[in-house]
């Protein structure tokens, strides 16, 4: 039968102001799309001239991995709980929960990161500008204090921003990516028209990288002379997890997808007209960067000189910048986080490229450049939008729910002015510097891909029918493995990532089981369910006693005869009083505030109330006094005396939902209903 509601639940979560799909593409792509700013040059740090050929496989990677697997993810978590809701669906109990926290501290990683890479690359540009008005101050022991301040600025600046309404950051998002977009396809469409003009480019390019001259500070492996095909491919697959950057949308994809207008008639519990969209919006948002990307790594590798976009030493071999000896001056590298800038500034091209100071493009130069830069400081500041947004529809769907953050958590502008302090921090840790972050940020990314493509596996896995073989969905099998030798790859390459998510996490599961003690004693009731008309109408009648006589009992210990012979006998119960026995079965503990079921059923006079899905005996039982006193008299709990210590008891309460049952009864009552009169009675006897 179905259930009746027998209170009323509590308001779920305010409804999201929803756009057109296309409209919030252009949110997600402020990160997505603005990754161009830095993804060419740093695709070149990491992958030299092989960067086109390692931005192939990425490419693939998008379009045959990673859109998939999000496809799939838009289905299963349509609220925007990305990858992490399906595995918190999946899943339960302290190690699920442990488990959701962890990918938590991940997710606040990745989006974090977004909002302190972009600002300070925006900064970056901003400094860099010919029109600049101040002289870059590279002060000693590497920090850049106009890089710092402009890069606070912005990040002050985003949250002002978005303390304003979600409905005034999409349409300003539409304009800002539409602008950018288009700037990058004069740009790159400059530099790709110039290689089909001039071929003899590439050409030159394809001997160098065939010759082994990759202008790679590391290589994964000895470079042999005429090593040939398989010494190439297995540099670029060793090389392209490097590039991970460009995978960075997806999860915000599903983050927003609230906001994703869908049809009239979508049922809410499968909308799927917003899913469609969501899935439009994925596949449409990939095909524009796998696009960029690969003709940006074309025409960054092909007509930027190296020095310009990587930094040599006195040998005239290339170093990593974090490689580079203290203390001594770096050389200028004029494209370095700023590759296609570069170009549209017309600054020089490298060597054998044209004539000395031909332009790919008559209109480039400074003032197209300044353009370009404006437009790229604009997307870049504004992506930590995207990344605001998927923080403030992830946090309140797990941390308040769980127990693990204050109610306030739920509501954006305290919300928003955390983050924005967290922003700050983690911006003068890193100095604002843009290379020093990116491999946290890749480590961030690559984890919740990586979690999605998992999930992907189980989900499918647990609705199909057959043998193990049959229920694999080996596609998606070798998708998740693929994923994980890509983060195992990023973290054994670059561990500083995965130090920096381990301190989110840390920071998140301190914070979350601090809060969760401290809430520990909050009612955290939504309302009970009866499981069918029958119940209903007993438990009416129970609520309607002159006094109700609650009795929890556990089955199996003595049956009812017994209990009640023994608890009328110690605790002087007349025989004229009914007594209720109440039965609480424990299903998840770890939950917060579950909504219960109540099961009502009458034996030999006798009324016995079970109640099931139950995270708490205790908060379950003072929800039930409290709810019958709302209707008459209030009800008398009768308990036994227990002989459980008390370490051991309020262990038991905060982990296993039980132990210390009599007194955090009393101690939730009396601080659920302030008016004595109204309280109900807690009386405990028995040796």
């Amino acid at each position: 039968m179905s259930a009746s509601h027998v209170s009323v639940v509590p308001p779920g979560e305010p409804k999201h102001h929803q756009s057109f799909w296309l409209w919030v593409m252009c949110l997600t792509g402020l990160d997505y799309f603005s990754t161009l700013g830095y993804q060419p040059s740093i695709a070149f740090d990491s992958a030299g001239r092989l960067a086109p050929l390692a931005t192939i496989v990425l490419v693939l990677v998008t379009l045959l991995g990673a859109y998939p697997v999000y496809a799939f993810v838009s289905k299963c978590s349509h609220e925007g709980q990305g990858s992490i809701g399906m595995l918190a669906n999946l899943f339960g109990g302290w190690w699920a929960k442990l488990l959701i926290l962890t990918l938590l501290g991940f997710a606040a990683t990745d989006f974090v990161i977004t909002k302190t890479l972009s600002a300070a690359d925006a900064a970056k540009h901003m400094i860099e500008n010919t029109l600049w008005p101040f002289p870059v101050d590279d002060a000693a022991h590497g920090w850049n204090l106009q890089q710092l301040g402009v890069t606070a600025f912005l990040l002050i600046l985003l949250g002002g921003m978005f303390l304003r309404s979600v409905r005034e950051v999409i349409s300003m998002a539409v304009v800002i990516v539409g602008i950018y977009l288009l700037l990058n396809v004069i740009v790159i469409g400059s530099g790709v028209l110039y290689l089909v003009e001039h071929p003899a480019v590439l050409q030159d390019w394809w001997a160098k990288v065939q010759a082994g001259d990759w202008v790679l500070a590391e290589s994964p492996i000895e470079v042999v002379p005429g090593g040939g095909w398989l010494m190439l491919f297995s540099v670029v697959f060793l090389i392209f997890p490097k590039l991970a950057l460009g995978l960075s949308g997806f999860e915000t994809g599903v983050a927003v997808m609230p906001l994703i207008r869908g049809d009239a008639t979508d049922d809410p519990k499968n909308p799927a007209g917003r899913i469609r969209n969501t899935r439009k919006l994925l596949l449409t948002a990939a095909l524009i960067m796998s696009t960029g990307l690969m003709g940006s790594s074309f025409v960054v590798s092909t007509l930027i000189p190296p020095d310009a976009l990587v930094y040599f030493d006195e040998d005239g071999k290339p170093v990593k910048p974090d490689s580079w000896p203290e203390g001594k001056p770096k050389p200028k590298a004029r494209a370095h986080e700023r590759a296609l800038a570069y170009l549209a500034h017309g600054e020089p091209l490298a060597a054998g490229v044209g004539p000395e100071g031909e332009k790919l493009n008559p209109m480039f130069g400074e003032w197209f450049g300044t353009i370009y830069d404006i437009s790229t400081v604009v997307i870049l500041w504004f992506a930590g939008a995207s990344a605001m947004a998927g923080l403030l529809n992830l946090v309140p769907k797990y941390l308040p729910r769980y127990g693990m953050a204050p109610e306030w958590a739920r509501a954006v502008r305290p919300l928003v002015m955390l983050l924005t302090g967290v922003n700050l921090l983690v911006t003068l840790i890193f100095k604002a510097d843009v290379s020093a972050q990116g491999d946290a940020y890749a480590t961030g990314v690559l984890v919740l891909i990586t979690s999605a493509a998992v999930a992907t596996v189980i989900e499918k896995y647990r609705t199909k029918q057959g043998s193990f073989g049959g229920k694999l969905s080996l596609p998606f099998v070798f998708i998740a493995v693929l994923f994980v030798y890509t983060t195992a790859a990023i973290v054994i390459e670059k561990p500083v990532g995965l130090l920096i998510s381990s301190c989110f996490i840390a920071t998140i599961l301190l914070t979350s089981f601090i809060s969760r003690i401290a809430r520990s004693r909050e009612l955290r009731f939504a309302g009970f369910k009866a499981v069918d008309f029958e119940s209903k109408l007993l438990w009416d009648t129970i609520r309607d006693l002159e006094l109700t006589i609650l009795v929890p009992h556990r089955p199996g210990r003595r049956t009812l005869a017994e209990k009640e012979q023994s608890i009328r006998r110690e605790h002087r119960i007349p025989r004229d009083l009914m007594v209720v026995f109440v039965e609480v079965e424990l299903t998840d503990a770890s939950e917060f505030v579950p909504e219960q079921v109540i099961h009502v059923r009458e034996e030999q006079g006798r009324y016995i109330l079970r109640i099931t899905k139950a995270a708490s005996i205790s908060h379950t039982l003072a929800a039930l006094a409290l709810e019958m006193a709302k209707v008459g008299r209030a009800p008398e709990i009768h308990f036994g005396w227990t002989d459980e210590s008390i370490l051991s008891g309020t262990l038991g309460f905060l982990l296993f939902g039980e132990g210390n049952v009599p007194w955090m009864v009393r101690a939730l009552i009396r601080k659920a209903e302030p008016n004595p009169s109204k309280r109900p009675l807690i009386i405990i006897a028995g040796a």
